[in-house]
């Protein structure tokens, strides 16, 4: 018996294991999940700009791993090549929002789970995760934070701008505070008690107060 007649079965030569329709189905619907990955991302996005390649990264993600992973459950000697092939691949695109991770695993996750099969799995999962994502990231909180800089001359000015802005906002908390010759400039993090921010300007009116600035953000920070 040779080398060749050890290793020749039959599971090792079920090439065409995945019929046409099934490979059409799972492309078709990978496409139809991926644009709903691709939906979701661009309902839920939070960043400072919106990244239209990376939605359309998701939706071929979600293609090609669907296509890898039909490769894969075909043949195994196929598969065993793969992953050596996937192994030298390395990524050095860096991502800029946390969320984002969420998404590119689920595109892959939804791709695998397609191409084992599992279809209802992947439909009913999607939504699933897609309404959690936009009831979760679109949740509006009523405290919205802000920080707000304020540059004053002297110890006695501080204290004026301090007690004005406590009796203003809901909360005032110092973030840092630098201190040069004739100047203190202060980050303090506050909670608006509404929508109004005309105590900015007579904020900036006091005396000894030479700058006041007001900045929303969505508590990413180092401090």
């Amino acid at each position: 018996m040779s080398f060749n007649d050890i290793f020749k079965s039959s599971f090792l030569e079920n090439v065409n294991s995945v019929t046409i329709f099934d490979m059409v189905l799972a492309l078709m619907l990978a496409f139809g999940l991926g644009m709903f990955i691709f939906l979701v991302y661009k309902k839920t996005c939070t960043g400072v700009m919106y990244s239209a390649s990376f939605g359309v990264t998701l939706v071929a993600l979600t293609l090609i791993t669907t296509l890898v992973i039909l490769a894969v459950t075909s043949n195994v000697v196929l598969s065993l090549g793969m992953v050596g092939a996937l192994s030298i691949v390395r990524f050095r695109t860096a991502i800029k929002e946390p969320l984002d991770i969420a998404y590119l695993f689920w595109a892959i996750a939804v791709g695998i789970v397609l191409a084992a099969g599992m279809i209802p799995l992947a439909v009913f999962g999607s939504v699933a995760i897609g309404v959690i994502l936009i009831l979760l990231v679109n949740r509006r909180s009523y405290h919205n934070p802000y920080i707000i800089v304020l540059r004053v001359e002297d110890h006695a000015s501080e204290t004026r701008a301090r007690e004005y802005l406590e009796n203003k906002v809901q909360y005032c908390g110092i973030k840092s505070k630098t201190a040069q010759k004739g100047q203190i400039e202060l980050n303090l993090d506050i909670r608006l008690k509404d929508d109004n921010t005309d105590f900015v300007n007579e904020l900036s009116e006091l005396q000894g107060v030479t700058s006041a600035v007001l900045v929303s953000y969505n508590g990413d920070y180092m401090s």
